[in-house]
């Protein structure tokens, strides 16, 4: 029997729909080695002239101007506008889609981002193209955009998205609540000690993880120099991401601030970083909240953006697993409470851990195995 051949798409290269397509890759690989996989950027192989643009212009509304990503995210009025502008770009991008199909002929093709499932969808319908499709979510609550009657399977990340897509007629039949995908090596258990001794860090000392996402986004100097007033005792790890700036700014004014803190641009070893950690400050993206949960770490959401960002903190913290602050410059609060009721952290870890769902990858790749 000759190997499956699956296609993966996603779009932008630091994004967490990457992060989930590599997730997804690698439980693959782990199952079956044999399998072929390609792995795509959907965007930049469509719209290769567009999607700097586009990331460029999507980077600056949620940094400036939130509230308009706020009115447009899962907006039907808008939805409705932009659905002769949509038929369009698929169309155009039809073409491309065959010689894709037709050079790598893929047994199955899953989606970590609604405009590659889309695209397939509607090629699929406009193209009586049966090759299977699977819709992998990423976020806490699903949006409209996500849904085709092309699609196969749609991989719920919790049973509350689960009941959300049924109720857009989504068939319950086609979902399966898996979670979202995370790299497997996060279920590695890891010595915190011995991490801790590598890195230089007391093990014996509260860490505070503080990241921004990939891209190094939100207060995060306001949030150091807010925990600057945290009287016990602890540390912080600082990821700024692909923000140069941001680490260029924190590397010349580091050795101002009274707290040990250790400064990192874009890293690798988030999952050891996480594991030496009792609390993270981070924004609620899908993937890290997917790893933030299976570490069973105390989270801090600050901030997050409209849409599916907010959609996610709005699911965490009913959930008992994360806590909102408003105000930046107020975290110092919440932490310096956190750390010294042990009880208020340990509700945090529990929370996290009754709504993780550590096998999701592995599940999904069975799934995508299976068809």
């Amino acid at each position: 029997m000759p190997p499956k051949r699956i296609l993966l798409m996603f779009i932008s290269e630091v994004s967490g729909h990457r992060s989930a397509a590599e997730a997804v890759e690698k439980a693959i690989r782990q199952l079956e080695p044999e399998a072929e996989i390609f792995s795509i950027n959907a965007f930049n192989y469509t719209n290769p002239a567009t999607e700097k643009i586009i990331n460029r212009i999507y980077m600056n509304v949620i940094q400036r101007a939130p509230a308009i990503w706020s009115y447009l995210y899962d907006n039907p009025k808008v939805m409705k506008r932009l659905e002769r502008f949509k038929n369009i770009i698929h169309k155009f991008n039809s073409p491309k889609l065959k010689k894709l199909f037709d050079e790598f002929k893929p047994d199955v093709i899953a989606c970590t981002q609604a405009f590659p499932c889309g695209m397939v969808a509607d090629y699929k319908k406009n193209y009586n193209y049966n090759m299977p499709l699977v819709a992998i979510l990423t976020d806490f609550v699903p949006h409209s955009y996500w849904i085709y009657d092309k699609i196969n399977y749609y991989i719920s990340p919790s049973e509350f998205v689960t009941e959300r897509l049924v109720k857009k007629g989504v068939p319950v039949e086609k979902i399966k609540t898996f979670g979202i995908p995370f790299d497997p090596k996060f279920n590695v258990p890891l010595d915190r000690i011995k991490i801790a001794e590598c890195l230089k860090l007391d093990y014996k000392v509260p860490t505070i993880l503080i990241m921004g996402g990939g891209h190094g986004l939100g207060p995060i100097k306001t949030i150091i120099e807010s925990l600057e007033k945290v009287h016990a005792p602890m540390q912080e790890i600082v990821v700024c991401g692909t923000n140069k700036k941001l680490y260029e700014s924190l590397t010349k004014t580091i050795n101002k601030y009274n707290k040990k803190i250790l400064l990192y641009g874009y890293v690798n070893n988030i999952n050891e970083l996480m594991a030496v950690s009792d609390i993270i400050i981070s924004k609620p993206g899908g993937v890290t909240t997917a790893e933030v949960l299976t570490k069973r770490l105390a989270m801090v959401i600050v901030q997050p953006i409209p849409g599916q960002e907010a959609n996610n903190t709005d699911y965490l913290t009913e959930k008992g697993a994360a806590i909102e602050v408003n105000k930046p410059q107020d975290i110092h609060l919440v932490i310096e409470d956190l750390l010294n009721h042990q009880e208020k952290l340990n509700r945090l870890h529990e929370s996290a851990a009754l709504i993780s769902k550590p096998n999701s990858s592995i599940d999904i790749a069975k799934l995508l195995l299976s068809l």
